[in-house]
């Protein structure tokens, strides 16, 4: 998954203004004890980042 596709979710499901506060703040087991924007700067796959937000904040499975 391309970033500009995960980050394109991420609007679509937390809207604009919050995804970045999401990616920023939230801090989550999933990803290691890890914020979105601290997995993927360690290097964690996109893929396996939206996977875990998804589980996590109960993304619907059309918008997975």
């Amino acid at each position: 998954m391309r970033l500009t596709v995960f980050w394109q979710r991420m609007a679509d499901h937390f809207g604009p203004g919050y995804a970045d506060t999401f990616a920023r703040d939230h801090v989550m087991t999933e990803l290691g004890g890890r914020t979105v924007h601290e997995a993927l700067d360690a290097g964690w796959e996109a893929k396996d980042v939206w996977r875990a937000v998804c589980g996590t904040m109960n993304v619907p499975s059309e918008n997975r």
